[in-house]
């Protein structure tokens, strides 16, 4: 991180991204999969922000996903066509789609069953439009989607194809990577993750059902791949800035988190060596996805104002508008001359999806210590 000579400036809590940080995540997302030889379409529900995802393609990513309509209205205002509506397609959200691909928005959306596929059909030909839809393979279990073997598949792509859809592709999402703490293990759930989808294109055309797309991803298996064959294009979300889950799981460091939460310390409870914030669940989010983790963060990581982690120092316990600070282990009885009030902290997040979403704007801060204010978006 650099030096924050603005940041002083700001009220607090607020979400700040280490510029030259994100760009170099970017990057290296980037030359990962343009040295798998395949197409990247970021997932932009990380940060919801137009400058990020525009910095995003200028690297050279070819079309985002989303997951909301609302995201996709608003990066399609904002001029970028090609979008994937990455979650299960629900009937009563059909004529928000439809209005948004009559107004010249290339919107792919997904479907993982019989009677998803059967009204988005029935909807479609009511309509008049051929709805591009792709199909959710479930390849590890995690959430939802249509097994690579199960009939089911071969079903939703003839309801799709023969009522006048477009049949896409497939997709799916490693979402059990997130479990995972080796090289090793990654790499089988990237291989796993691979091969069932391709499996799934597969049966497709066999079937002689189109499958043009053969779409995977999740930030852990894209950049533990060893190779995409068969695969066309890759998605993943959260490398942008990294987080504390990441961090465990071993695809990043904690030097490559490029968000934080700016805060002030508020008070002392100093026989139980604590240090009040006032950055509380409100800010840092409800998320502990490191709890189950080889390190617990707590509500994050503590760092110095200028970015350096304060090794055993961590958000131990939150309430809506107060953190507590606390050493792990034995307390620290210096509490209050390590940090007195009106010090300012940075805490790196658990889950940066789910603390960006907790604020209205970043503080997006360069190289020089300038700053300059992003908007991000909410709702559906």
């Amino acid at each position: 991180m650099h030096t924050p000579s603005h940041l002083a400036a700001l009220d607090t809590p607020a979400a700040v991204i280490d510029l030259p940080l994100m760009q170099r995540n970017i990057d290296r997302m980037q030359a990962r999969v343009n040295a798998l030889s395949k197409r990247f379409r970021p997932h932009v529900k990380t940060t919801k922000c137009a400058p990020i995802v525009r910095a995003q393609l200028a690297a050279g990513a070819q079309g985002i996903t989303v997951s909301t309509l609302k995201e996709a209205e608003q990066f399609f205002a904002d001029g970028i066509t090609d979008i994937l509506y990455a979650v299960g397609m629900a009937q009563h959200r059909l004529p928000q789609a439809l209005a948004l691909r009559r107004k010249g928005c290339d919107l792919k959306i997904i479907t993982d069953g019989v009677s998803s596929a059967a009204a988005i059909t029935e909807f479609g030909r009511a309509q008049g439009e051929a709805f591009e839809v792709w199909i959710e393979i479930d390849t590890d279990g995690h959430r939802s989607g249509i097994k690579p073997d199960e009939a089911a598949l071969l079903d939703v792509g003839r309801i799709l194809h023969a009522g006048g859809m477009r049949l896409g592709g497939v997709l799916t999402h490693a979402g059990s990577s997130y479990d995972l703490d080796t090289r090793e293990a990654l790499a089988a759930m990237a291989e796993q993750e691979r091969a069932g989808c391709v499996h799934a294109a597969e049966r497709l055309r066999a079937a002689g059902l189109p499958c043009p797309v053969v779409s995977v991803g999740s930030t852990p298996t894209a950049l533990s791949a060893e190779h995409l064959d068969g695969v066309t294009e890759v998605r993943a979300g959260v490398y942008v800035l990294f987080d504390l889950v990441m961090k465990n799981i071993g695809v990043c460091g904690t030097s490559d988190i490029a968000l934080s939460v700016l805060t002030t310390v508020i008070g002392h409870q100093a026989d139980k060596g604590w240090t009040i914030v006032d950055a509380g669940w409100m800010a840092m989010s409800r998320d502990r996805g490191t709890q189950k983790q080889k390190q617990d963060h707590g509500y994050g990581q503590v760092c110095s104002v200028d970015g350096a982690v304060l090794e055993g120092y961590v958000l131990s316990g939150a309430n809506q508008e107060h953190g507590i600070l606390s050493r792990e282990g034995a307390p620290d009885a210096d509490i209050e001359a390590r940090f007195p009030i009106g010090t300012q902290l940075r805490i790196l997040p658990n889950h940066a999806c789910a603390t960006g979403a907790q604020f209205p704007e970043y503080h997006a801060l360069a190289h020089d210590g300038t700053l300059a204010t992003w908007s991000r978006f909410h709702g559906w």
